[in-house]
């Protein structure tokens, strides 16, 4: 199965497509990842991204597609993927729909994780991780065992995001509404997504998805 994880930032995307990669098999692909991935490898397609990362810009939808393009068709796709953090808008779906269809595969499903912003503001500004192993931890929600001291590596040292901040991350928030409505509306009418409760904790959110992907 082949499937889309739709939320704003701080839903728990990556934490929910984690979890379903590890019940699975499916790959997760993270656009982020997999655009710094290609550049690190030095493809021709990932020297073209780095330049235009590097100019701080926005990677073109076709190149985005295209180093897309490369990640389906690896081993690790073998069973289907978990996309995070792409489409962004209409127009990638629908580039993206055309990529499947070249390659004779289809989307399982898109689960839309609905969380309420103004809780969802609190949960990002307090999130912080531990600089040396990205282990990640909250002000409010889990802090660690032993104040001051990663529970992973025992590390003392810890960095907070400097985009999080209550101003930044509503503009994000009205960024992501922005584009993603339209999206909702496409997938709505391709009868593909699911959507399920974001503000439960992590096991329900993933509890109450494998329940509706296990419906289809």
């Amino acid at each position: 199965m082949n499937l889309i994880l739709l939320g704003p930032p701080g839903a728990g995307k990556g934490t929910q497509a984690k979890i379903i990669e590890t019940r699975t098999g499916l790959n997760q692909i993270s656009t982020g990842d997999m655009l710094r991935a290609a550049a690190a490898a030095g493809t021709e397609l990932g020297k073209k991204a780095a330049e235009v990362m590097n100019r701080g810009q926005l990677v073109s939808d076709d190149i985005v597609i295209a180093i897309m393009s490369e990640a389906i068709d690896a081993p690790e796709c073998a069973k289907g993927f978990i996309l995070d953090g792409f489409p962004r808008t209409v127009a990638q779906a629908e580039a993206l729909e055309r990529l499947l269809a070249e390659k004779n595969m289809k989307l399982g499903a898109v689960v839309e994780i609905r969380v309420d912003d103004d809780k969802l503001v609190g949960r990002i500004i307090g999130r912080f991780t531990c600089a040396k192993c990205g282990q990640g931890y909250h002000d409010d929600f889990k802090r660690p065992t032993a104040e001051g001291v990663c529970d992973v590596c025992g590390e003392n040292d810890f960095k907070r995001r400097a985009d999080d901040n209550e101003e930044t991350v509503r503009k994000r928030l009205a960024a992501y509404h922005a584009q993603t409505s339209p999206l909702i509306k496409f997938y709505s009418a391709n009868d593909k997504l699911v959507s399920v409760d974001g503000m439960q904790d992590i096991d329900g959110v993933a509890r109450e998805i494998e329940t509706k992907l296990a419906a289809i």
